[in-house]
């Protein structure tokens, strides 16, 4: 097939088109209000497990809206919401495009625990027919650890998980504790899920809280107030309970270590987080994932209209 068709077919734009006017009106109903930020940023993230992509001008095309969106928090917008075009760098594969189509939303004066209920109920909307009346399963980070991977994950040695590790990845990829733990969660628990299940997993460790709050387990455990969701083998949401503390924000970027080798921090969001971010919850979804599902399609592609070797 040439290179200038489409990597899709009329029915899965007409399926992305639904998605569009479905999500439109699920945010309607609910007095959520649609939003327009910059897709080129001033600042990048500093989240070392994600790579951004710089125009030349040094500019940063974003990796998600969150930040901008956050300012409009701050400076009193309420409840928003936005669909829109992110960029990662990274090899496009079956499920991974450098460019894809994120649904992110913030529910002002919510926890991530209302936001699950959200989101489940958008995902239930999305997948219908093909999927009707899909159960969903809640864990915590540690229960997912000691069903499918038989770890007490806040306790086990990092001698342990580094062994598990690579057998797992099959080479010792030089990782640091959350980096074996991410790799046993991609190539173990998550393969290991219920299917035809919305799985969400929560409590992560408090190390891998990223701007989420960090609270206490019922074993006096610091743990993240952040979620993700799984359905068949695939992350597809990512949520928090928002940190709202500036000072706490500017000592966890400090921490990443792009900060560290130069990259900057976006002052702009540190500045708006000082004038006061209200006390919400956010998450993020990755669209071309959830109509992969819808469509059964399997290759991102199948759902792209033109994916990153034809655009």
């Amino acid at each position: 097939m040439s290179l200038w068709q489409p990597s899709c077919d009329r029915d899965a734009l007409r399926a992305r088109s639904l998605f569009y006017q479905q999500i439109r009106a699920f945010f309607a109903q609910r007095d959520v209000l649609e939003v327009d930020t910059p897709i080129l940023a001033a600042a990048p993230v500093t989240d070392p497990n994600i790579e951004p992509m710089q125009t030349t001008e040094g500019r940063w095309l974003h990796t998600s809206p969150e930040y901008a969106m956050k300012r409009l928090l701050c400076a009193g917008s309420g409840d928003i919401w936005q669909l829109c075009k992110v960029f990662r760098a990274g090899e496009a594969g079956s499920k991974h495009n450098p460019e894809f189509s994120m649904l992110e939303w913030y529910r002002v004066g919510w926890d991530h625990h209302q936001l699950m209920d959200e989101v489940r109920d958008l995902v239930r909307v999305l997948f219908q027919p093909r999927w009707q009346n899909i159960p969903e399963m809640r864990l915590s980070y540690a229960q997912a650890f000691t069903q499918y991977a038989g770890l007490d994950v806040h306790h086990v040695h990092d001698d342990v998980l580094h062994a598990k590790g690579i057998e797992l990845a099959g080479q010792d990829l030089e990782l640091n504790r959350d980096g074996w733990l991410d790799i046993i969660m991609s190539h173990l628990i998550e393969p290991s899920l219920p299917t035809n299940t919305l799985v969400f997993i929560d409590a992560f460790p408090a190390s891998q809280a990223a701007l989420a709050k960090i609270t206490y387990d019922e074993n006096g455990i610091a743990v993240a107030q952040r979620f993700e969701l799984f359905f068949n083998g695939t992350e597809l949401a990512n949520g928090y309970h928002e940190l709202t503390d500036a000072a706490e924000q500017r000592r966890r970027f400090n921490n990443d270590g792009r900060v560290a080798g130069g990259r900057k921090v976006d002052e702009r969001l540190l500045e708006a987080l000082e004038s006061g971010l209200p006390e919400c919850a956010g998450v993020a979804m990755g669209i071309d994932r959830l109509l992969m599902h819808s469509t059964g399609a399997t290759s991102i592609c199948e759902v792209l209209a033109f994916d990153w070797h034809r655009s």
